[in-house]
């Protein structure tokens, strides 16, 4: 664990030291440990390569807006001020949530019993206006992640075309992927400590 940066689940979660929540997440300590280690590896990573901290925050604010986790999204929005080197990037990001949050999942399964659960639903593209601004890059990642978070059935090899068409190199949609994958994860941990607190 960073010693410049507390536990991120506690923090969201509003966890302090000593607490009956702080003793339950003790009970494992090191699926504790791995979530903590998972943020630093994606957040304050040694070398970022070729995904900026710039886009990796842009990237969380999106998704914490999309499952409608404002006090996260907040939370990750310190980093895009931290980070940023596009001015009016933080407005952007929050009309964008506005334009992209809707109702999932959605998608198709292969053709059997599980069909009966296929449900369409829109596929989100930047606006023309905010296209500039976020440049082809964060343009295809954001739409990416909006991707992966309501549309996971129809996860295929031909829909990560756009984000290598527009610069992206493998490593890079590994790690946006693997960054939307964490934060749901953590998101969903966080909702459920905070229910622990309120029982």
């Amino acid at each position: 664990m960073s010693a410049q940066t507390p536990d991120v689940v506690d923090r969201l979660a509003g966890i302090s030291p000593g607490s009956p929540l702080d003793a339950v997440r003790n009970l494992r300590s090191e699926a504790r440990e791995n979530a903590q280690k998972s943020y630093l590896a994606l957040f304050e990573p040694v070398e970022p390569g070729g995904v900026s901290l710039e886009e990796r925050f842009a990237l969380a604010v999106f998704v914490a807006g999309l499952h409608r986790e404002p006090a996260i999204a907040t939370y990750y929005g310190e980093g895009p001020s931290n980070h940023a080197t596009r001015p009016g990037l933080a407005d952007a990001l929050a009309q964008e949530v506005g334009r992209a949050t809707t109702q999932g999942p959605y998608g198709h399964y292969p053709a059997g019993p599980l069909s009966a659960e296929d449900k369409k639903g829109p596929h989100y593209s930047v606006a023309d206006t905010h296209g500039p601004l976020f440049g082809a890059r964060l343009a295809a990642a954001l739409e990416h992640a909006h991707f992966l978070v309501f549309h996971p059935r129809d996860a295929a090899p031909a829909k990560l075309q756009a984000l290598i068409d527009a610069g992206l190199s493998v490593t890079d949609i590994v790690t946006i992927s693997q960054l939307v994958s964490f934060l749901s994860f953590q998101i969903r941990v966080v909702a459920g400590l905070r229910v622990l607190a309120a029982a």
